[in-house]
C-alpha cells in the first residue's frame, strides 16, 4: 500500500513512532498544543506523542521520554510510565497504573486498575470503586486484546500472548497466555532443554578487555509495536518454572494496596518541570517550602542538642538506643558516630581512651568477631565465617567507630582472612539472591568490610587468598544488565529486597573500595522505579533504611554519570531528594532526635540513636544530591562516609 510522501496527523496517530523523524515543524507545533491540552496533573517527557484522536482524561499523567499514546486510546485515572513505553491504538488504561521502562502494549488491550464492589445490598452502579493498582515492570510486551485486571503485577521482561486475561501476578521473565493467563515458560530457557540460556560472553560483557572499565549502557532491545505477543510454538509448562503467585491472584497483590493507591500520586516521580511537547524548559515552580531552605538552621539545632540526646541514651553504664531499651553494641557505635558528626569529639560520658578500650575489648582475638552484649560468640560456618546475626553488622559499626576514634579494629577477622577462593565462590553462589537479596547484600557488605580491615593488618596483602579480587570478579559477572543489581524482585515486595540489598552490597564493596559500579544508568532506572512504590514510600511509610537505600545508590551513580542539569535523569533525582528533605526535616524531635520510622521494622517510631545516626547521614546525601550539603556544616566520616575508605585493590583500581 502506498503512503503519502508527507505523513498526515492521522498517519502519526496510528504510527506514532514515526513522528520524531518525519513530522514537519507545523505538525510538531500542533502536537505540543495537543499535549498542553491534556487535562489533570500532567508531565510529558521528550520526544513523546499523544494522538489527537486519543481520549486522554487523566487525574495524573507522567509520560516518560520517547513514549506514545496512539490513536483512539482511552486513558483515565493515574498513569505513570517510564521511557520508551507505547500504548498502541484502541488501548484502554484506567485506574492506577504504573509502567516501567520499555513497555509495549498491543492494540485493543485494557489495563483496568480499578474495580467495583459487589455487595448484594445495593445495585452494582451504586457500589463504591476500589483500586489496588496495576504495576508493570521493565521490558514487557503485552499483546493485542489482552485484559489485565486490578491488583496484578507483571514482572520485568514478561511477554503476554494476544487475547490473554491476566488475573494473577506474573513473575519476571514469564511467557504467559490464555484465559486465565498461565505461565508457559521462562524466556531465559532454551527450547527443549528447560535450562536457562546463558551467553558466556554476555556474562562479562560489562568488562572491556582493553582497560577493565565497566560499560555503563547495556543495549536495550527494541520491540516493534506488533499486534500479537503470543509465542507461536508454546513450550509445555516446565515444572521448574516459577509458579504464578497464589490461587487468589487478585488478593495476592504485588501492586498498590487499596489504602496506598489513594495516595500514590504524591509518591511517583514528579516531572512537572517538563512542559508538554517535550520542551525541557522548566515550568514555573512554586516557591520552595521554607523548611527545605533552612538546612543550616536544622544542622545548628542538631548540634546544639547533640549532647542532650546522647545523655538521654546513656544509662549510666552503657548506651541504649532509646530509654527503656537494652544496652547494645550498635548503640555505643551510633553514639560515637553522632558525636563525631555533630560535635567532632568522642561522647563525653567516657574519655576517648575509655571508648577505645571498651569497643576494642569486645572483639574476640581469635575469630575477630564482636558478639552482642550477653550473647555467646557466634559459631563459624564450614568456610570459617558466619552467615547471620548481630556480629555481621558489628564488623561494620565497631570497625568504623574505632576508625573514628583512631586505632581501628585491633585484630583481623580471621574467617574472611583465611577463606579460600573456592570457599568464597561457593558461599556467594549459595546466598539467597532470589528470595532474600537484602540478606545476601548485607553478607557481602560484612565480608567486604572485613576484607578492608584485614588489609590494614597485612600491609595491603590478604595472604594470597585473593578475597577482594574474587569478590569483585563474581559481582561484576553476576550483575543483571537490565537493572545493574543482584537478585530478583518479588510479587509481594516489589524491588524492596533488591534495592536495599544493592545499597548494602555496594556500600561495602564498590563504594568502600572506590570502584565504579556496573550499569549505573540501569541502577538509576530501577531505583527511581522502586521509589515510586507506595507500599514502601506512601505517606507515613518511609523508614530510614528504605530512604537511605534509595538515596545512596542515586548519589553513588551520579558520581559516575554526572550531577548537573545534563546528568542522567537528574531532574527526577533532584525532585525526589527535594521531596524527601521536605518530609524528613520536620520529623526531628527536640532533644530526642529522629525515630527510625513507622511500623514494626527496625526500632520503630520512637526517637533513638539508630534513627538519628541514619537520618543525619540521609539528610547529608539528600542535600548533596541537591548541591546543598555545604549548608549543613557536617559530612559523614564513619559507616556512611561518601568518600572511599580505600582506593581500589591490586588489579582493580
Amino acid at each position: 500500500m502506498d503512503h503519502p510522501s508527507q505523513p498526515s496527523v492521522r498517519h502519526f496517530d496510528h504510527c506514532p513512532w514515526l513522528f520524531a523523524d518525519q513530522a514537519t515543524e507545523e505538525q510538531r507545533a500542533a502536537q505540543r498544543e495537543v499535549q498542553r491540552a491534556v487535562g489533570g496533573d500532567t508531565g510529558i517527557g521528550e520526544r513523546c506523542y499523544v494522538a489527537e484522536s486519543a481520549a486522554v482524561f487523566p487525574d495524573r499523567l507522567r509520560l516518560g521520554d520517547d513514549s506514545y499514546i496512539a490513536a483512539h486510546a482511552y486513558v483515565t485515572g493515574e498513569l505513570d510510565t517510564g521511557s520508551h513505553c507505547t500504548l498502541n491504538p484502541f488501548t484502554t488504561v484506567r485506574g492506577n497504573v504504573v509502567l516501567g521502562q520499555g513497555v509495549r502494549i498491543g492494540a485493543h488491550t485494557s489495563l483496568l486498575g480499578f474495580n467495583h464492589s459487589m455487595a448484594p445490598d445495593r445495585p452494582v452502579f451504586r457500589q463504591p470503586l476500589t483500586s489496588r493498582g496495576i504495576r508493570v515492570g521493565d521490558d514487557v510486551w503485552i499483546g493485542s486484546h489482552v485484559i489485565v485486571v486490578d491488583g496484578v503485577t507483571i514482572g520485568d521482561h514478561c511477554v503476554i500472548g494476544a487475547g490473554a486475561v491476566v488475573t494473577r501476578s506474573l513473575p519476571a521473565w514469564s511467557v504467559a497466555a490464555g484465559n486465565p493467563a498461565r505461565v508457559l515458560r521462562d524466556r531465559r530457557e532454551v527450547r527443549g532443554t528447560g535450562t536457562a540460556e546463558v551467553d558466556p560472553a554476555a556474562a562479562v560483557s560489562g568488562i572491556r578487555p582493553d582497560d577493565g572499565r565497566i560499560s555503563t549502557t547495556p543495549p536495550v532491545p527494541h520491540l516493534e509495536p506488533g499486534a500479537a505477543a503470543g509465542d507461536p510454538e508454546p513450550a509445555p509448562h516446565d515444572r521448574r518454572a516459577v509458579p504464578v503467585a497464589g490461587a487468589a491472584g487478585a488478593d495476592v497483590v504485588a501492586g498498590l494496596g487499596a489504602e496506598a493507591a489513594a495516595s500514590a500520586g504524591a509518591e511517583v516521580a514528579d516531572l512537572s518541570g517538563i512542559r508538554p511537547g517535550g520542551d525541557r524548559t522548566p515550568a514555573a515552580r512554586p516557591a520552595p517550602d521554607p523548611r527545605t531552605a533552612t538546612l543550616a538552621v536544622f544542622a545548628d539545632t542538631a548540634r546544639s542538642q547533640a549532647a542532650g540526646l546522647l545523655d538521654r541514651c546513656w544509662d549510666g553504664e552503657r548506651y541504649v538506643d532509646r530509654p527503656g531499651a537494652a544496652p547494645s553494641v550498635r548503640a555505643h557505635c551510633d553514639a560515637v558516630e553522632i558525636a563525631d558528626l555533630l560535635l567532632g569529639v568522642a561522647p563525653e560520658h567516657l574519655s576517648a581512651e575509655e571508648h577505645i578500650g571498651r569497643l576494642s575489648g569486645l572483639q574476640d582475638p581469635k575469630s575477630g568477631l564482636v558478639p552482642e552484649f550477653g550473647e555467646p560468640l557466634p559459631v563459624a560456618d564450614a568456610d570459617g565465617f558466619i552467615g547471620e546475626g548481630a556480629a555481621l553488622y558489628h564488623v561494620l559499626c565497631v570497625g568504623y567507630a574505632l576508625d573514628l576514634l583512631g586505632p581501628g579494629l585491633p585484630h583481623p577477622v580471621r574467617g574472611v582472612r583465611d577463606m579460600t577462593v573456592r570457599q568464597l565462590f561457593a558461599r556467594l553462589e549459595a546466598l539467597p539472591w532470589r528470595t532474600g537479596a537484602w540478606g545476601a547484600g548485607a553478607w557481602v557488605d560484612s565480608l567486604a568490610t572485613a576484607a578492608h580491615w584485614n588489609l590494614r593488618h597485612t600491609d595491603g596483602s590478604d595472604h594470597g587468598h585473593g578475597t577482594p579480587e574474587t569478590l569483585f570478579g563474581w559481582l561484576l559477572t553476576r550483575a543483571d544488565p537490565w537493572t545493574g543489581m543482584w537478585g530478583s524482585p518479588s510479587a509481594e515486595e516489589g524491588r524492596l529486597q533488591v534495592v536495599n540489598g544493592y545499597y548494602r552490597l555496594t556500600r561495602g564493596s564498590f563504594a568502600q573500595f572506590g570502584l565504579p559500579v556496573p550499569y549505573p544508568e540501569r541502577v538509576v532506572d530501577a531505583v527511581l522505579d522502586h521509589a515510586r512504590d507506595a507500599r514502601h514510600f506512601g505517606p507515613g511509610r518511609e523508614n530510614a533504611c528504605n530512604v537511605l537505600d534509595v538515596a545512596h545508590p542515586l548519589w553513588l551513580c551520579t558520581q559516575q554519570l554526572g550531577r548537573g542539569a545534563d546528568g542522567y535523569r537528574s531532574g527526577e533525582i533532584h525532585d525526589w531528594a527535594e521531596r524527601q528533605l521536605t518530609t524528613v526535616l520536620p520529623r526531628w524531635q527536640d532533644g530526642r532526635g529522629f525515630g527510625f520510622g513507622p511500623g514494626a521494622v527496625g526500632p520503630g517510631p520512637e526517637p533513638g540513636l539508630q534513627g538519628t545516626e541514619m537520618w543525619l547521614a540521609i539528610v547529608w546525601y539528600l542535600a548533596d544530591l541537591l548541591g546543598r550539603s555545604g549548608e549543613l556544616g557536617y559530612r559523614p566520616r564513619g559507616i556512611h562516609r561518601p568518600e572511599p575508605a580505600r582506593q581500589g585493590i591490586a588489579g582493580l583500581s
